[in-house]
């Protein structure tokens, strides 16, 4: 063979194949958290949860979603922020924000209720201050009940948040865990609800705690887990309720295929297996990811 036949046999063999499109991708998408209610507040509802991984749960209890199938061309993709959390009795929390790729949209947490201001309905709703709210099928679960001056915890992605008793805040409610990125990790938990001489209620998968006796403050949600701020502990006083965590949305390609993303997204990828998995942890309204 002649030499620049060997090399031209090389170019075209180690070139990228273009992918066939429509391609089957598969996705996590999570809305922001919401703050936690101040003054023996409930905790913050965690933002829905949207999942096609195969295998694994979406939110509420429902099995995982159909896989999108794209053809090339440009998708919307936004991550929901965190709400914030009710400041000296007076203000309310605040609801997450939805969280969209492609037609996908996980709508953000409730926030957290208190004396004054009730919970919302989100992804998952928001503890009470009064009854919980309820969540979004297939995308989280109620907040949970104030009792014995106590708030209840945030709903989680699949667990109610627990009532309030009289040795403590309501838990928030547990989320979901997905090894999409390669390793397992837990999401969209509910913020746990704030106590008066009770500690506050615990949380898991990205939720903050309540706070405990006094003015204790909740903690807040962490961030791109779309986990509930916690309430805050006391009454009539000055606590305030934990930030809910901003939301996430990833998802995965075929590793022909290409992501350009609009200058306001922050995103990572990494290669598993056959495919590259996108984590997007920051993009707005107007952001977009061509895909081609």
């Amino acid at each position: 063979m002649r030499r620049s036949s060997i090399g031209d046999f090389v170019k075209r063999n180690s070139m990228k194949s273009p992918p066939a499109f429509p391609v089957s991708v598969e996705y996590v998408v999570v809305a922001g958290g919401a703050g936690g209610g101040n003054d023996l507040g409930g905790g913050g509802g965690a933002g829905g949860y949207r999942s096609s991984v195969t295998g694994e749960s979406s939110g509420g209890g429902a099995s995982a979603e159909s896989a999108l199938s794209l053809s090339a061309g440009t998708y919307a993709v936004e991550v929901g922020a965190g709400g914030n959390g009710g400041v000296a009795r007076t203000t309310a929390s605040t609801a997450g924000g939805n969280s969209v790729f492609s037609t996908v949209s996980s709508t953000g947490g409730g926030r957290g209720g208190n004396g004054i201001f009730s919970p919302t309905t989100g992804g998952s709703g928001g503890g009470g201050g009064g009854a919980g709210a309820v969540g979004t099928t297939d995308q989280g679960r109620a907040g949970g009940n104030y009792s014995n001056d106590v708030g209840g915890g945030g709903g989680g992605a699949s667990v109610a948040g627990g009532n309030g008793t009289v040795s403590a805040g309501g838990t928030g409610g547990a989320g979901v865990s997905s090894s999409v990125t390669g390793s397992s990790i837990g999401r969209a938990g509910g913020g746990g609800g704030g106590g008066y001489t009770a500690p506050g209620g615990t949380a898991s998968d990205g939720g903050g705690a309540g706070g405990s006796s006094g003015a204790t403050n909740g903690t807040n949600g962490t961030v791109n887990t779309g986990g509930g701020g916690g309430g805050a502990a006391g009454i009539g006083v000055s606590g305030n309720g934990g930030n809910g965590g901003s939301g996430v949305v990833i998802f995965s390609l075929p590793l022909q295929a290409t992501a350009t993303f609009s200058v306001g997204v922050t995103q990572t990828n990494a290669v598993l297996g056959n495919s590259r998995v996108y984590t997007v942890t920051a993009a707005g309204p107007t952001d977009e990811v061509t895909i081609g």
